[in-house]
């Protein structure tokens, strides 16, 4: 049986880029006779609110999308994650890293790195991994805050020519390394969006997930994880994304239109999502 999921962050109210991925999420499950799951991915306590979590509720019902079982939240299930870090770095593949945002930034500009877009940054230049025992229990013995990584290095080497399939691009060749060490515990926050969401998928039984092509990246790394972790793999489909008359990605941080901004040309939402399944967007958006 087919199993999808929507799992926004309440972080800001939803945007027609939700409810276009939102769509094709339920519809892919429901089109197969399958559950459609929601999950809010309130991980990150410092910009999560109640009153988005009910915005996202209201959407929802408004687009005429229903879920089955209860919604989960990831802010109830750190333990999983902690349990997941644990046999990672049992294994000897995560490592203490105590470099800021502005440390890394200048390591990577120090090495000369080409420009990369919000979407995919740099990797991490992985100063860290290298220091010894000693520079390690000094930055402790003073409560030097740290995030906790992935070896990517040593965790590649594990499983080499690890493959996945998208339903719109085709199989894959996992490619996890051009991430760097990507952060799995974060200093400000529990579990990083890589580990959660992998073992979140699993753990829920999601045979299908369907989100944007922005994360398509990502998917290599979670690939990764799933091996490492001894997970299932599901199939992704990596859909196109909504832009503005601009062009630019629909997004929260560039202040896109919310729904609750469309509901005055669309009073009925399900009049939107049928717009939306039809490939008709309002004026002045395009699917890229």
């Amino acid at each position: 049986m087919i199993v999808s999921r929507f799992a926004p962050s309440p972080t800001g109210a939803l945007h027609l880029g939700h409810a276009w991925s939102a769509v094709q999420a339920h519809d892919r499950a429901r089109e197969a006779g399958g559950r459609f799951l929601l999950r809010i991915e309130d991980i990150d306590g410092t910009r999560s609110r109640v009153e988005h979590v009910q915005g996202i509720i209201g959407d929802m019902a408004w687009l005429g999308l229903s879920w089955d079982g209860p919604m989960v939240f990831q802010s109830a299930r750190v333990p999983l994650y902690a349990d997941a870090l644990e046999r990672l770095h049992a294994e000897g593949l995560t490592y203490r890293c105590f470099c800021t945002r502005a440390d890394i930034a200048a390591e990577i500009a120090a090495a000369g790195s080409a420009p990369h877009d919000d979407d995919t940054p740099p990797p991490h230049p992985a100063a860290c991994r290298h220091r010894s025992a000693a520079e390690i229990a000094a930055k402790l013995a003073t409560g030097e805050p740290f995030a906790l990584r992935l070896d990517m290095v040593a965790a590649a080497t594990r499983h080499p020519g690890l493959a996945w399939h998208d339903e719109i691009a085709g199989e894959q060749i996992a490619m996890p390394e051009a991430a760097g060490d990507v952060v799995l515990w974060r200093k400000d926050a529990p579990a990083s969006y890589h580990l959660a969401v992998t073992v979140d998928d699993a753990a829920q039984g999601v045979t299908h997930v369907v989100r944007g092509r922005d994360l398509f990246a990502a998917t290599h790394v979670h690939r990764l994880l799933q091996a490492l972790l001894g997970l299932p793999t599901p199939v992704y489909r990596h859909h196109a994304l909504l832009t503005d008359a601009k062009g630019d990605r629909l997004a929260k941080r560039h202040d896109a239109p919310t729904l609750a901004d469309l509901r005055r040309d669309y009073p009925d939402g399900r009049t939107l999502a049928n717009a939306l399944r039809a490939g008709t967007l309002p004026n002045g958006y395009a699917s890229t």
